[in-house]
């Protein structure tokens, strides 16, 4: 009687989670205006996200959650999560702004600052690796925001 008790209750929480992150999705494509989801930069980071995606599906096949690499994938999926939010933001008269080459900036800048949290698990905030890449970060932060202003 408990296996049924346990299998019903696994069984409700996948079609719960599932549903739970469909509903997500929906939510964060209908607040992104048509305007932005035309764009250059919407499509390259898109396109980085769903790589990454699948990519990350491919690896939880063979490894579990505490498998660097998987730990890895998502904080860039969250990372591109946070820069596609950003884009939503942009008003439909401005989204000229969002070329092919802001989209590379973003698409670079979300590689770099998984470079820049895998080393500061590794290392300490002094390490020479880790002030490289928070340099690195800081550069291309600055040129996206030079081309969003």
């Amino acid at each position: 009687m408990n296996y049924k008790k346990f299998i019903f209750s696994i069984v409700f929480i996948q079609i719960f989670s599932f549903f739970l992150f469909a509903q997500t999705k929906t939510d964060s494509a209908k607040s992104v205006s048509p305007e932005v989801k035309s764009s250059s930069a919407f499509a390259e980071l898109l396109l980085r996200k769903t790589e990454l995606e699948s990519e990350l599906e491919e690896l939880l096949v063979s490894y579990t959650e505490e498998f660097p690499k998987v730990s890895e994938t998502r904080y860039e999926i969250g990372v591109l999560q946070r820069e596609i939010d950003k884009l939503s933001k942009i008003k439909p008269a401005e989204s000229g702004k969002l070329t092919l080459a802001l989209g590379k900036l973003m698409v670079r800048k979300a590689e770099i600052e998984t470079d820049h949290w895998n080393f500061k698990n590794r290392f300490s905030d002094d390490h020479p690796q880790t002030k490289r890449a928070k340099r690195k970060l800081e550069i291309f932060d600055k040129a996206i925001n030079e081309i969003m202003q």
